[in-house]
């Protein structure tokens, strides 16, 4: 009877412990969820009550520009690739790159020993026919002293032989001196003119020679910059090897492709500003030389020269650049940067500090540059416009409370 009582005592203090384990977890439950239930309040409030930081910009006027952009690269109008007419060796070439040259300056020079030797033989060819002729004018002139002579014992014989005074045979001799005399000029006349053409060709032939002489030297055809050498002294080149790159300075532009659907507001003539890659902070002002007239099939881009009126300190033909091309201009109008124009639901519009909280108001817009835009309606000068801080925790609603803080 003892052991019983004692088993029954022990089972009413195991359900004891067991109920008070079991109220202490869910009195923890219950403080876990109170807490998180509180951490959630706090995290709503703070989202949707606090102040969020911004940024305040206040509306002024101002320029706005509407520009175009172009991405090409950098070329010289006048460009040309300089190399021999003839093959040969190369003897010594005068320029490097990177070398400002003038026009006329020797740039390019072959072995030219065989070309001397060649219009020394030329040379010698035009002075023996001029010889030639000399003595050609002076057998000329032998035959039309005999001939003269002939004419004239001709004549006096003729007078004779009228008067029966001179005998046939002589009369005869007289008629057949005078043929042959005549027979003797004609030859004359025709040997000159043979030695008049060969004169004639032997010239030629060394204006030839001296014009291949000259061709062994390559001069500048206008005063430019050498951009690239590709040959050296004692390699061998063919007619029309390149050996040396010249751009003339005078005319340097960008060749930008544009979408073909700015074309319409594209004119020669309208200022424009070019940046390189290598100085994206600087922009270079230049102008439109000329617009293609010429669409890619496959880009459907066309075409702009862009004529630079100042160059980086260290450019290079080819270089990549961006032209932005002034297509329209307006002044003193209502300026508001870009990024602040926002689009909700279709409407164009901006955030505005209303006593501390953030409102929004619709707006019209005119000209869009690519920094600022045209306000027409429903901003004035002077008004503060808002847009969240960097690291703003959550985006401007309308009515959030607003801090510069």
């Amino acid at each position: 009877m003892t052991t019983n009582a004692a088993a029954s005592n022990s089972g009413r203090i195991t359900t004891t412990l067991t109920w008070w384990q079991r109220s202490a977890r869910r009195l923890w439950l219950v403080v876990r969820l109170v807490v998180a239930l509180a951490a959630l309040a706090a995290a709503g409030w703070w989202f949707l009550l606090s102040p969020i930081v911004v940024t305040m910009h206040t509306v002024e006027t101002g320029i706005v520009t509407a520009e175009v952009l172009g991405t090409g690269t950098l070329e010289a109008r006048v460009s040309a690739t300089l190399g021999p007419k003839i093959a040969g060796l190369i003897a010594r070439v005068a320029a490097d790159q990177g070398d400002r040259v003038k026009i006329g300056d020797m740039l390019i020079a072959l072995e030219d020993t065989d070309f001397k030797q060649l219009v020394a033989m030329a040379e010698a060819d035009v002075a023996a026919a001029v010889a030639g002729l000399d003595r050609l004018q002076a057998d000329a002139r032998r035959a039309e002293a005999v001939l003269v002579q002939a004419r004239q014992d001709h004549e006096r014989i003729s007078k004779l032989y009228a008067r029966s005074v001179a005998a046939t045979d002589e009369f005869n001799r007289a008629v057949e001196t005078l043929s042959i005399a005549e027979a003797e000029r004609s030859r004359a006349d025709a040997a000159i003119a043979e030695g008049t053409k060969r004169l004639l060709a032997a010239e030629r032939t060394l204006d030839y020679q001296r014009a291949r002489l000259h061709d062994t030297t390559i001069e500048a055809p206008f005063d430019g910059l050498v951009v690239r050498r590709d040959r050296d002294a004692g390699d061998v080149v063919t007619a029309g090897s390149s050996v040396l790159q010249l751009v003339s300075l005078n005319e340097m532009w960008i060749t930008a492709w544009v979408d073909e659907t700015e074309l319409a507001r594209l004119a020669e003539g309208q200022p424009a500003r070019a940046v390189f890659r290598s100085e994206p902070s600087v922009g270079h002002t230049g102008v439109v030389a000329r617009v293609g007239r010429e669409a890619d099939r496959e880009t459907r881009e066309i075409v702009v020269d862009v004529r630079v009126e100042t160059l980086p300190k260290n450019w290079a033909v080819g270089q990549r650049a961006e032209v932005y091309i002034q297509v329209d201009r307006k002044q003193d109008v209502t300026v508001l940067p870009a990024g602040l124009v926002l689009v909700r639901d279709g409407k164009t519009g901006v955030i505005v500090d209303d006593g501390g909280k953030a409102r929004w108001r619709e707006i019209g817009v005119g000209l869009r540059g690519r920094e600022s835009v045209e306000v027409t309606s429903g901003l004035s000068p002077g008004e503060v416009v808002v847009s969240p801080a960097a690291g703003a925790s959550s985006p401007l609603r309308d009515g959030r409370r607003i801090t510069t803080r």
